[in-house]
């Protein structure tokens, strides 16, 4: 950035930005001013590319100019947020592949992947603390909150942009495969479930009128009578997806305090302890260059003395 008489300031669009939306440019680079506020900037023109007023949804090219007051600093808080010491600890060896584009974690179960209400940081902000070098660090996707396994997040805007136009376009280019102790013996067979999902207030349920939703599922081992482990893929990738497609089907996933069933809840408790049974196992990215990368998560520990049960 070159500051421009006493209140302006120049950004010259650099090729990592090319092609990305204003708006969201915008965002990626001023995280501490209100989105109401740069969206007044636009409106009413004090914001321009390359000496004119554009719309939010234009897309930047390389080279583009932009015109704008200089922003006031970010407050401390805001720019650093308190990551405590025990999730920095606890993510210090969760790295499964690193590149030049890409930091694939394995987050561990109960940690949130980005900061909320309740939630002082997650996985992005404790990577930003913890590795500095990577100022635009951003995730790729979203896991739960309670979901353990896999999280892709890109080094860079363009890779960025990549995986989210993969996830929105091409899909089926993705292949996405989870582990889950559900409730009762699943047929062995494996099978499809298509069941559009639709999202209201706190929920997500299956309604006719939602979106398109299918997962694979195919039984890997019986756990006694009571329970299986099953292997499943996101054929697509909606909210709570695996959750509400195997609750629909009569088997809830083990620990889910959402959709699941109190009574084996309390049997799984006993026989392995809390925490829903449900890990991203691994992900299959068709890369730019051409090439495939493929990252495991290994089975959670706590895992397996609930699967030594026999429940």
């Amino acid at each position: 950035m070159t500051p421009r008489g006493s209140g302006n300031q120049t950004i010259v669009v650099d090729s990592e930005h090319a092609g990305r939306r204003l708006d969201k440019y915008l965002r990626s680079q001023f995280k501490h001013v209100p989105a109401g506020q740069l969206f007044k900037l636009l409106r009413t023109g004090k914001l321009r590319i390359n000496g004119r007023k554009i719309d939010q949804t234009y897309r930047l090219a390389q080279g583009d100019t932009i015109q704008m007051p200089v922003l006031d600093a970010a407050p401390a808080e805001a720019r650093a947020p308190q990551v405590p010491a025990a999730l920095l600890k606890s993510l210090g060896n969760a790295v499964l592949f690193e590149d030049r584009d890409l930091l694939v974690v394995d987050k561990p179960a109960g940690v949130a992947v980005h900061k909320g209400t309740d939630v002082a940081a997650g996985v992005i902000e404790a990577f930003r603390q913890l590795r500095p070098e990577l100022p635009q660090l951003e995730l790729s996707h979203r896991l739960d909150r309670d979901t353990s396994g896999v999280l892709v997040l890109a080094k860079t805007p363009s890779m960025l942009r990549y995986l989210h136009d993969l996830l929105r376009d091409r899909e089926a280019e993705i292949e996405r495969h989870y582990l889950a102790v559900v409730a009762g013996s699943w047929d062995s067979k494996a099978t499809v479930i298509h069941a559009p999902l639709q999202r209201r207030e706190d929920k997500v349920v299956v309604a006719p009128t939602g979106q398109r939703a299918e997962t694979r599922v195919k039984v890997q081992r019986r756990i006694g009578r009571n329970a299986s482990l099953l292997q499943v893929q996101l054929l697509t990738g909606r909210k709570h997806q695996i959750r509400v497609h195997l609750q629909h089907s009569g088997h809830p996933i083990a620990g889910d305090d959402r959709y699941g069933s109190k009574a084996f809840n309390r049997k799984v408790a006993a026989a392995g302890g809390n925490g829903l049974y449900l890990h991203a196992a691994t992900m299959t990215i068709p890369k730019p260059d051409g090439s495939t990368l493929s990252i495991d998560a290994p089975m959670p520990q706590r895992w397996r003395q609930l699967l030594a049960s026999g429940l």
